[in-house]
């Protein structure tokens, strides 16, 4: 019964995706208008279904950080309906014709944007994924199956109703957007298997889930990776912007991805800034951990043990090492990150330029906060998720990166000799 049932949703998308590929930008646009709606007039609906969804992950006993994914309010209501709104007013990729070649033989080849067609998507926790993936991939002319974690089934499942209204507002299909809507944990392993009707699976959650899909999966995959996201204060740098920027990436929002999880710091400045920044997050609540040389410096911190420096902590933890200059601190980063996000702060620009060229991740700053690294922030609208791969997407994926390319050829009776 339930391979039934994900065959018949994995087809259902494909088909209505035939349907989204032909769609004109306006009714595109007029769908995600009707979603923005439905969300507005829905709002104590969805608080309702989060509310249970809540009530069951405290029972379980879910982590606090999960539990801050989870919760919906009315301002994050409104962020996403803001972010639908900013899906709405981008540029339409469809059918973009991003180069042209015209050969001697008289042929003229343009390479054109459209869409990937059916897109898998498998995530944990955050609600916020059923619409900001859903309206993407309806801009970008692409039909979606949504599986979302069992601790956010009764909000996904409240979200999803709502865009099937939508749908059924502007006169689209219903199965341009399905949802999994069982926690059975077969279901991820049979979606994994639909090849025939999917064109992508893209995974947003653990470590763990993701290397599973990976291993797994018989559709393409393009990973969202974790975010174990570094901050190298340089010797030159100003050290009050310093500590304003590592206090912003690490307690802002340290529940996500994009959030610092560690701090490096330049053996010159590293007395006199340590001090100073540990002081302001232990405030916060931050529990340090650190190397050898910042034991010497901050007495009573706790010894970061060598698995420390590979960790997403997704909490208030920041491990913390002083390095000798800028080649140790490229080194560490590229050995023991997640190639995500990564910051210096630095005065000398010179080596800020060497960090950006020589850093190996999706994102990489100088003088700013990691927490940036988002579809939002970048001007995407929302995002699909934050791609840690090479292939295809790398980064913050919106409408663009959720499209491919075919050659379309125009002749006048040409033959091959």
């Amino acid at each position: 019964m339930l391979d039934a049932d994900i065959i018949k949703k994995a087809q259902s998308a494909k088909e209505a995706s035939g349907i989204l590929y032909n769609c004109t930008t306006a009714k595109k646009n007029s769908l995600l208008k009707a979603v923005n709606a439905r969300l507005r007039s829905e709002t104590s609906a969805i608080l309702k279904a989060n509310k249970k969804d809540l009530k069951n992950a405290s029972k379980i006993g879910l982590q606090k950080v999960l539990l801050d994914r989870l919760t919906l309010n009315e301002q994050r209501i409104t962020q996403m309906m803001d972010g639908v709104k900013d899906v709405a007013k981008l540029p339409d990729p469809v059918g973009n014709v991003i180069e042209k070649i015209q050969r001697p033989n008289g042929l003229l080849i343009e390479k054109m944007r459209v869409p990937l067609g059916a897109v898998g998507i498998i995530y944990e926790a955050r609600p916020n994924v059923t619409i900001d993936a859903s309206v993407l991939c309806l801009k970008s002319g692409n039909a979606v199956l949504l599986r979302g974690g069992s601790e956010a089934l009764h909000t996904n499942k409240k979200l999803v109703e709502i865009i099937k209204m939508a749908l059924q507002d502007v006169n689209l299909p219903t199965g341009c957007v399905e949802f999994i809507d069982t926690t059975d944990r077969k279901a991820v392993q049979l979606m994994l298997k639909q090849e025939k009707y999917l064109d992508v699976i893209i995974p947003r959650g653990s470590q763990k889930l993701i290397s599973f899909i990976q291993q797994n999966s018989a559709v393409p995959v393009i990973a969202h990776g974790e975010g174990n996201c570094h901050i190298y204060v340089d010797s030159s740098a100003n050290l009050a912007n310093a500590e304003e920027i590592i206090f912003n990436a690490k307690v802002q929002r340290p529940s996500v991805c994009n959030a610092a999880e560690k701090l490096l710091v330049h053996e010159k400045v590293a007395e006199i800034f340590l001090p100073r920044v540990v002081q302001r997050l232990r405030q916060a609540g931050v529990e340090i951990r650190g190397d050898q040389k910042t034991r010497t410096i901050i007495k009573d911190t706790v010894h970061a043990q060598d698995a420390d420096w590979f960790r997403e902590y997704l909490d208030l933890i920041i491990a913390v090492k002083v390095v000798k200059n800028l080649d140790e601190a490229i080194w560490h980063i590229n050995h023991y990150g997640s190639h995500h996000s990564d910051a210096i702060v630095t005065g000398n620009k010179t080596n800020g330029e060497r960090f950006l060229r020589e850093i190996d991740s999706a994102a990489v700053y100088v003088n700013a906060s990691t927490r940036f690294t988002d579809g939002f922030e970048f001007g995407l609208g929302a995002e699909i998720g934050i791609s840690t791969q090479k292939l295809h997407a790398r980064g913050p994926m919106g409408l663009v990166e959720l499209t491919s390319t075919k050659f379309v050829v125009h002749g006048k009776g040409q033959i091959r000799k």
